[in-house]
């Protein structure tokens, strides 16, 4: 008898499958009521699209968790190119409550939009006295240290915003993918939050959880190019990385 199962087959199967344990949680406890970590992603006008999803990947695989989109307003937030927007499913007013808080980060107008509006931090730093965990990616640690929450503490962010955390904030910039701060970690730029996220699986489970997790997502990365690490890169590969950016972000 031949065995011709495909992987297409393999994942039509465990889509169904999946598709049914939703439907059943869904009538078994609400949205947010499962027994495993109840994770918070905020988001804002102009976040970079890897900030929040690249680690929602990861912390949603966690047993039990619960990863939710959250905004000021209910529906669909567009990145910083505008060309891509995600769905928050809570407002702000809806969340007072996180096991988990990750702030993003975005270009221009979506950092310095959020880092001046203080109805989200205020929500911010309402969560956080609750939280188990506040993170941030790329200059989501910004909106952190605008928030009051980085203060005396050590830090990364962005590689090109690393001089304005450090000057305007109380706050020792570490050139890191990701940083440790008591309850508050902060990831370096876009994807070093999935490296952050992979760290906090490890925390909030255990190594062999998180080893499995970033198994299971097939995260192995081996770049055609090795150009990634800012302390390496040349000044001319900097200014075309900054304009390559500036160019393609919608303008505040």
């Amino acid at each position: 008898m031949s065995h011709s199962t495909t992987r297409r087959n393999v994942l039509r199967g465990t889509a169904a499958t999946a598709a049914a344990a939703r439907t059943e949680a869904a009538h078994a406890a609400p949205h947010g009521g499962g027994t495993g970590p109840n994770i918070g992603i905020l988001l804002y006008d102009g976040y970079s699209l890897l900030d929040p999803t690249g680690p929602a990947e990861v912390l949603s695989r966690l047993p039990d968790a619960t990863v939710t989109m959250i905004a000021e307003k209910r529906g669909a937030v567009r990145t910083d190119t505008a060309d891509v927007a995600v769905v928050a499913e809570r407002s702000i007013t809806e969340v007072d409550r996180l096991d988990v808080l990750l702030v993003p980060g975005g270009g221009d107008r979506g950092t310095v939009g959020a880092m001046n509006n203080q109805a989200l931090l205020r929500w911010i730093r309402t969560i956080h006295r609750h939280t188990r965990w506040t993170t941030s990616v790329c200059t989501g640690s910004i909106v952190l240290a605008a928030a009051g929450l980085l203060d005396g503490r050590e830090a990364t962010t962005y590689w090109a915003s690393a001089d304005y955390l450090q000057s305007t904030f109380d706050v020792t910039y570490l050139p890191q993918r990701y940083v440790r701060s008591g309850k508050i970690i902060t990831a370096a730029g876009v994807s070093a939050g999935v490296d952050m996220a992979l760290y906090l699986a490890s925390l909030i489970a255990d190594d062999d959880t998180a080893k499995a997790i970033q198994l299971a997502v097939e995260y192995d990365p081996r770049p055609p190019f090795d150009s990634g690490n800012a302390a390496e890169a040349s000044s001319q590969l900097k200014e075309r990385a900054l304009r390559l950016l500036a160019a393609s972000q919608v303008p505040t």
